[in-house]
């Protein structure tokens, strides 16, 4: 039996391989702490753009935080809540607190000096202009 290694979509469709490599990190969890979720993302590409689609249901605009770490786009978010409930004969009182992070890895076609950020009834929108890929470059042989 002849061993044949599979080959991934972007080796025959080079076209593609940008954006799989986009894609790639949309699954890996950050395990640095156990406290921390992952948010449910959607990715969009069009011509233009990279569109990012994160739901944030229950979360305030002031509480997320996005930044670009060594080509890598971070998502994150924190929630904190107290509900208090005082009657006659008896005091409630519940505490939720949550934290939400995602690192998603930019390819050389992002141009990041332009990403563009919209929060709105709890869905987190970032859009990521592409820019045109650079030719490769011919080295003369001396």
């Amino acid at each position: 039996m002849r061993y044949v290694p599979i080959k991934r979509r972007g080796d025959y469709y080079p076209m593609m391989s940008a954006f799989d490599k986009f894609f790639d990190n949309f699954f890996e969890d950050d395990k640095a702490d156990e406290n921390v979720r992952t948010m449910a993302i959607d990715l969009v590409e069009n011509e233009k753009n990279y569109q990012i689609k994160a739901d944030l249901p229950g979360i305030d605009k002031k509480d997320v935080n996005i930044s670009i770490d060594s080509n890598n786009l971070v998502i994150e978010a924190n929630r904190e809540e107290v509900k208090e409930e005082k009657k006659d004969s008896y005091y409630r009182c519940e505490r939720y607190s949550g934290n939400y992070k995602r690192s998603i890895a930019l390819t050389e076609q992002c141009d990041v000096k332009s990403i563009n950020a919209e929060f709105k009834n709890g869905v987190l929108t970032i859009t990521i202009p592409k820019t045109e890929p650079e030719p490769a470059k011919k080295i003369e042989i001396k």
